[in-house]
């Protein structure tokens, strides 16, 4: 039997060539755990503002591997020992950040699979894994887990400058052409160091990290809490919670088996065997959009007319505003939309809402970005900088909400 070629090359519209450094992550890759992220968008509902962000997590787990093997190389090239098992271990738990994603995930989390991180799950597929790969993957579950006692190795994979926000941030702003969310990755990784186990950024790379947190900020605000995007996302949240709330009752609604399973049973942490897995791991967007494109059709006033607002993109109307909204400004138009469409006043908790949306591109509470001065002394980013910008990056900017049918304009 011909030997397969396992160190294949990926084509990346934004690094050019991506290549598979083992065979390992070839069978990782190649593994159907991992292939489910060509099905889940990267970017959510954020296609019906930006129509170019189709991107998937697929993509987005390869951009973050390709980075870190700069990051690897990098860093030894400035004396950090890093062994060849480290190394290996830092590319699989980069990879593989992302695989508990579910479908539009964020609307998952609050509907389907309540109270379960995809971070978690990201970690039962990775134990999986492991078993299936007979131990090959304990050093990365360590790192992920934080664990390991070399610190900035899990800093690589999750913290406030790390591979997965500088992919992400990169791509997402290439697919929807926000072109504020352009960072420079490239000049970010050269410029970083390890010092005391902790990850640093050399001095002179200080306008870079102020650039990056910058660039985080707007793609907040322009991209991921885009209104739009942002009224997609939670009518999509109510269209499932209103789903799973008919068939815990008892109606039958057409749908794949996986998400029937999810929509029949409270799944906590504990209770996510190896089953529930297995039928996670068939999940995917084109169950949720093809369930909603059929209960368009539903006899349910609330199913079928919030599953038609998200497939002809005719969405509730959202105004944001500065100030906290009062629950009882939403009252006479909840009264009105109840007597016009003949449900209850509880049921128009479905279209009538409020809320709030934060944007912190800074988070002086977390793991500091630390800066590596030419004295070798290392300090927080916001002290070493001389930008006034970079505190106000760090103040929580919360912005409320208001949703309702625009007819009621």
């Amino acid at each position: 039997m011909a030997q397969i070629n396992k160190l294949k090359i990926f084509n990346d519209p934004i690094y050019g060539f991506i290549s598979i450094p083992n065979a390992l992550i070839y069978d990782l890759i190649q593994h159907p755990y991992f292939q489910r992220l060509r099905r889940i968008s990267q970017m959510g509902l954020s296609y019906l503002v930006y129509p170019g962000a189709n991107h998937t997590r697929f993509h987005h787990a390869l951009g973050c591997m390709h980075l870190m093997q700069k990051a690897v190389d990098v860093l030894r090239f400035k004396e950090v020992l890093i062994s060849e098992e480290e190394e290996n271990a830092l590319y699989i738990a980069i990879l593989l950040h992302d695989i508990g994603h579910g479908p539009f995930s964020h609307a998952m989390e609050k509907s389907i699979v309540e109270d379960v991180h995809h971070e978690e799950i990201s970690l039962l597929f990775m134990k999986k894994l492991n078993e299936e790969f007979n131990g090959k993957l304990s050093l990365a579950i360590k790192i992920f887990e934080g664990d390991y006692h070399r610190k900035f190795m899990l800093q690589l994979i999750s913290s406030q400058l790390d591979m997965d926000r500088m992919d992400y941030l990169k791509r997402d702003s290439f697919y929807s052409g926000v072109a504020e969310g352009n960072v420079n990755s490239e000049r970010l990784i050269q410029m970083m160091n390890v010092e005391d186990d902790f990850l640093v950024i050399e001095e002179k790379g200080i306008y870079s990290v102020e650039k990056f947190l910058m660039s985080r900020r707007l793609m907040y605000w322009q991209a991921y809490l885009h209104k739009t995007s942002l009224v997609g996302e939670l009518i999509l949240t109510r269209i499932l919670k209103r789903a799973k709330e008919l068939t815990l009752k008892g109606v039958v609604l057409p749908s794949s088996e996986p998400l029937q399973f999810f929509m029949q049973n409270k799944i906590a942490l504990e209770a996510f065997d190896t089953n529930t897995l297995d039928l996670f791991s068939q999940l995917d967007d084109f169950d949720i959009i093809s369930a909603i494109k059929s209960w368009q059709k539903h006899e349910d006033f609330i199913l079928s007319s919030l599953s038609k607002m998200i497939i002809n993109r005719d969405l509730l109307k959202i105004k944001l505003t500065s100030e906290k909204v009062a629950i009882e400004d939403l009252n006479p138009l909840k009264e009105r939309f109840a007597q016009e469409n003949n449900i209850s006043i509880a049921d128009t908790n479905y279209f009538i809402f409020k809320g709030k949306i934060k944007n912190q591109a800074y988070d002086k509470e977390a793991e500091p970005i630390r800066i590596l001065k030419k004295d070798k002394t290392v300090e927080d980013v916001i002290e070493s900088s001389d930008q006034l910008n970079l505190k106000s990056l760090s103040k929580s900017v919360t912005k409320y909400y208001i949703c309702f049918p625009k007819q009621l304009i």
